[in-house]
């Protein structure tokens, strides 16, 4: 439970806690934002880490002069980049060990084809777009590799993906972080960064299945 109610904090005040991080510990806050991008990234089962508010909190700390910009984009870049693959990978790995019996209450081919035709088309707008979604930006590299997406296709999106999402927001929190009223309001930014994209993403889905239903 303390561990949950650290974590909780953390998400909605990564701001103060990355710098006191900074204060103590100096340049191990760059091995700290690897691990928190990569793991956010990387392993389907840890989709709640902060993204999105994370790089713009970076981005602003840079800005004032408490972390290196070039470094903090490159550490960043390079776990997004290898979380999406490490994602992809384990999907891909273990989708046909799971659905590998046709017959079984597990498999359902028709899905399976569909999804994989789905990745083939549209797929890298989804793995772009997904960045800017929290808990979709861990599914979807995920599904994509169950889906057995062609994996050239998928490493050329992962990677185009991750340099607008880190660049972006990023430098946006640069530019933007020093402005007084954005500092005065950081805790709202950081809300709205957490769940606007989610209750977009719920209208989209009640939109979708709406239709469906029609």
């Amino acid at each position: 439970m303390e561990f949950a109610a650290f974590l909780i904090d953390f998400i909605l005040h990564v701001d103060k806690h990355l710098e006191t991080f900074v204060q103590n510990y100096g340049t191990w806050v760059y091995a700290l934002l690897f691990v928190i991008i990569f793991v956010e990234t990387g392993v389907v089962v840890m989709p709640f880490l902060p993204g999105d508010s994370l790089l713009f909190v970076v981005g602003a700390m840079c800005g004032a002069g408490l972390m290196s910009y070039p470094v903090a984009v490159s550490v960043l870049l390079v776990a997004a980049i290898l979380g999406d693959q490490c994602n992809y990978s384990i999907g891909r790995y273990f989708g046909p060990k799971v659905f590998q019996w046709e017959q079984s209450r597990f498999f359902n081919k028709a899905a399976f084809d569909k999804a994989h035709t789905f990745y083939e088309t549209y797929g890298g707008f989804t793995i772009i777009a997904a960045r800017f979604m929290p808990f979709l930006r861990t599914f979807v590299p995920f599904v994509g590799g169950v889906a057995q997406m062609n994996r050239a296709k998928f490493t050329l999106f992962n990677v185009v993906g991750a340099l607008i999402w880190v660049l972006g927001i990023c430098t946006a929190g640069y530019f933007l972080g020093s402005f007084p009223w954005v500092k005065a309001n950081l805790d709202k930014i950081i809300w709205a960064m957490i769940f606007v994209p989610g209750l977009i993403v719920l209208f989209g889905a009640w939109r979708t299945r709406s239709k469906a239903a029609v």
